[in-house]
Formats: structure tokens, C-alpha cells, sequence
């Protein structure tokens, strides 16, 4: 099981479609402050069923939606979808390709999806229990967790 690609749109700082791709290669994401790496943390925490704001550096649920800006009009609705390549089978689905993804709206409602089809939280945990992969999993490391590993 590997992580191939995020997806984000409206998410945050990620105004537009986003598509980061992931290969063998990376182990890590670098850049200057304020170019959305810890954004990119809090998606795949958020599509994996992070439900506490604070873990996400939030005030409320509503605030991963992007807000706008004075020359871009707000989102309506924040998406980050997940795709992982499963071609060894670690997640127990005949799938080659497993997608989740999670979108909230204005409105305050939520959707998670699993390969295009609606689901609930409860089905994309059950699905990943035996992976290590999960919203507090530590796969996926942020800048607050690597201070906590070092003091």
C-alpha cells in the first residue's frame, strides 16, 4: 500500500484544484513558511476522519472551507481525496486503486467517499484498521509532533 496522489480543492489555503503526486522517492514535503505544508498535514488528517478542531488549528469545522481573498471569491465547499495504490492488497478490498475522499459545505453538511461512493466515517476506519494509516497515526508526522518526539 502506498500513497500515490492528494487531491485537494477549497481546502484551507488550496484555493484551486491541487493534485500533489507522490512516488517512491518522497519521504518528506519542504518549502518556505506560509506555503501550505502544514496544510497538507491537516488534509490527510482531516480525509481520515480528524473530527477535533484544535487538531487541525481550527476555530470551527466550517473553517477548512478556503475563505476568499480580496481578488478570489470564497469556496463553497472544501474536498480532499486520498488515493492510494493497493496492488499488494494491505487494504482488505479487491481494489487496485482505493480512493477516500471527505467534502464539507457551506451549509455545514459532510460527505466522506470511498471509490466514488458515499459512505461513513465508521466504513473508511474499518477499512484502514489494519494499515496504520488514521487521522492519528504516526505515518504522519506535523511540526507539533516532531517537537514532542525530540523534548
Amino acid at each position: 500500500m502506498r500513497l500515490k496522489e492528494l487531491k485537494l480543492k477549497g481546502f484551507k489555503s488550496f484555493a484551486n484544484d491541487t493534485s500533489i503526486l507522490f512516488n517512491e522517492n518522497v519521504t518528506g514535503i519542504v518549502g518556505p513558511n506560509g506555503s501550505g505544508k502544514s496544510n497538507i498535514v491537516d488534509a490527510i488528517r482531516w480525509v481520515l476522519g480528524e473530527q477535533k478542531n484544535k487538531e487541525l488549528r481550527l476555530e470551527s469545522m466550517g473553517d477548512v472551507i478556503f475563505n476568499g481573498t480580496k481578488t478570489r471569491k470564497e469556496a463553497p465547499s472544501a474536498n480532499v481525496e486520498l488515493i492510494f495504490e493497493n496492488d499488494k492488497g494491505i487494504i482488505a478490498t479487491e481494489f487496485q486503486t482505493v480512493n477516500i475522499s471527505r467534502t464539507v459545505y457551506r451549509s455545514g453538511e459532510s460527505e466522506y467517499r470511498l471509490n466514488g461512493v458515499i459512505c461513513r466515517l465508521k466504513d473508511i476506519k474499518s477499512l484502514l484498521l489494519d494499515t496504520g494509516i488514521g487521522s492519528n497515526s504516526y505515518a504522519i508526522i506535523s511540526l507539533g509532533m516532531v517537537d514532542d518526539l525530540l523534548y
